[in-house]
């Protein structure tokens, strides 16, 4: 049996009933709504295929996560969508909507001229183009920059600026529309984006409640350096963490991302928290059937380190191999964990020898690995009995 479990993202390639079942089959555990993109009418329609799915497949424990799509910043609209860059020529960001060109551009977030200063960098599109802040021009409103690699900048594209404390809200109006529409339709997990603090993760438990349900659990997703630095805070608060490995290597230097992935994983193990680990982890699949060895290498790796579930993203939404990607990443899990069983990896985790639930927990699941026990029954009011048990 595998106990990784796999987060499969829906969408274009995926969206209908039989393509939903294949991937339950394959390995699926738990449905990503990317809430990004699409409409509330696009997402009911593959929550009802979804759910459709489910009962066909008779795996009814298939759960749903809602990913938020988060306070980012992004460029307004460029000429032609899109404008050549080059290296050494001056470029000024607008705080006011510009249509932007080679000279000046627009972001949608207004108050970044009072979260930067001279020697930051700003990153646009994933970090393909880095602008060096050398100005600030309160006067007009602008911050002026040098452009430090050449570059092609289209519209709506994401904007990051590593080791600034931006004073973005924790969720903004359209992820409250979001969080209240899922919650309505039955979602199991939130995905919170670019959770920076502990209150970020409280404004949602806020939402919860008025909707009354609080047995949707929150996992934030680690996406920057704030984050990281809280994460003691953010792991309080939180039902789980995601490695958000995408924004987050934009954000840190990539030398530190695998760092920074060991670093949280063991935190949320000592924990007793899930961890997912995500993004690109199989992503050569999206145009081919069989992953590069360096992809196998990383997801098992994932699992040596503790992580307790891998997603697969643009894998599994518009590649040309969906199911075939979920299949592939089944049987890693499988192999790896089975070479885990073989180095008794889950009985060397710590535990609080103060807390006589965890105790019996690791009691249970060493117990069970010794007997092979496929099922274990806890009665239990919060759920920590089982989360305990899980975590050994």
């Amino acid at each position: 049996m595998k106990k990784t479990k796999i987060i499969c993202t829906l969408g274009p390639a995926t969206n209908t009933q039989d393509k939903m079942e294949a991937l339950i089959n394959a390995g699926m555990n738990v449905a990503r709504f990317n809430f990004s993109h699409g409409s509330h009418e696009e997402h009911l329609e593959r929550f009802n295929a979804l759910k459709a799915a489910r009962e066909a497949t008779g795996k009814l424990n298939t759960a749903i996560l809602l990913d938020t799509k988060g306070p980012e910043i992004r460029t307004n609209d460029m000429e032609n969508n899109g404008v050549e860059l080059v290296r050494g020529n001056t470029i000024r960001i607008s705080m006011t909507e510009v249509l932007g060109n080679a000279e000046k551009f627009s972001v949608t977030y207004a108050d970044l001229i009072n979260d930067v200063a001279p020697g930051n960098h700003i990153l646009l599109d994933d970090g393909l183009v880095d602008l060096l802040v050398t100005e600030i021009d309160h006067e007009n409103g602008e911050i002026v920059t040098k452009i430090e690699n050449t570059g092609v900048l289209k519209s709506k594209k994401g904007v990051n600026v590593p080791n600034v404390s931006v004073n973005l809200p924790g969720i903004t109006e359209k992820d409250e529309s979001d969080i209240r529409f899922g919650v309505q339709n039955g979602i199991d997990f939130i995905a919170a984006s670019f959770v920076r603090r502990a209150s970020d993760v409280m404004e949602i438990r806020a939402i919860l409640e008025e909707e009354g349900d609080s047995k949707v659990k929150i996992i934030s997703k680690i996406e920057n350096q704030e984050g990281v630095d809280n994460i003691e805070e953010i792991l309080a608060v939180s039902d789980g963490i995601m490695v958000a490995r995408g924004d987050l290597g934009v954000e840190i230097p990539t030398h530190e991302v695998p760092i920074v992935q060991k670093y949280i994983i063991k935190k949320c193990n000592e924990a007793g928290k899930p961890v997912v680990t995500a993004t690109q982890m199989l992503d050569s699949m999206q145009r081919n059937p069989r992953p590069t060895r360096a992809e196998a290498g990383d997801v098992a790796n994932a699992i040596f380190d503790g992580t307790d579930a891998v997603m697969l993203s643009g894998e599994t939404a518009a590649g040309d191999f969906p199911v075939e990607a979920v299949t592939t990443m089944a049987d890693i899990c499988v192999r790896t964990e089975a070479a885990l069983e073989g180095q008794d990896a889950f009985a060397l985790k710590r535990y609080d020898q103060s807390d006589m639930t965890e105790a019996i927990g690791q009691a249970v699941g060493h117990t069970a690995r010794n007997l092979g026990i496929e099922i274990i029954v806890a009665a239990t009011s919060s759920g920590h009995t089982e989360q305990m048990i899980s975590k050994y």
